[in-house]
């Protein structure tokens, strides 16, 4: 029997997503030279967030791009014979930019390391850090967030389930419990 704790909703991400826009805007001295790049799915919603959020406070628009992961997974053959492919675009030189990779929940790292190898396919960035909603531990791979929404303790049985309102209809984290 499964049971649903939400442990954020829809103000607590917000939250949340100004005070990353503040913590990356202090540690980098500004937008100069930054881009994120979020990661399909609901990462790209989150990094279209972050970079209205940096209008709001520098007044200037971040370069903003979008990665699929699936054909840099190690597992991909595993999960689909037939993978579903999703937008990759990244309109801006990713050369000496300092990329800041967006996604939802931090598990295993091997969707980061994905991500960072479709990056490195685009150029050489100066730098790469990454921003995620909920880090909910459980590492196979040596990668952390720079800028973390909520650390959530898990069981490797439980699922942290993100719903954005531009794809779900609504805004909050679930995680999905065994009981």
């Amino acid at each position: 029997m499964k049971s649903s704790d939400t442990i954020l909703d829809a103000s607590d991400i917000d939250r949340i997503l100004v005070r990353i826009s503040h913590e990356i805007l202090e540690v980098h001295k500004g937008a100069e030279s930054l881009a994120l790049v979020g990661i399909q799915t609901r990462g790209v919603h989150l990094a279209r967030r972050l970079q209205e959020k940096i209008r709001e406070i520098e007044g200037v628009d971040v370069p903003t791009g979008q990665v699929d992961i699936t054909l840099y997974r190690d597992d991909w053959t595993r999960i689909s014979t037939n993978p579903v492919i999703q937008a990759t675009e990244i309109p801006f030189s990713v050369d000496g930019k300092k990329i800041i990779l967006v996604d939802d929940v931090l598990f295993t790292g091997r969707t980061i390391r994905s991500a960072m190898d479709a990056l490195i396919d685009f150029g050489r960035p100066d730098r790469i850090e990454l921003v995620v909603l909920v880090d909910r531990g459980h590492r196979e791979l040596p990668i952390q967030g720079n800028y973390v929404g909520k650390f959530v303790e898990t069981r490797r049985s439980e699922m942290v389930n993100v719903m954005m309102k531009e794809c779900d209809g609504e805004d909050k984290v679930i995680l999905d419990k065994e009981s």
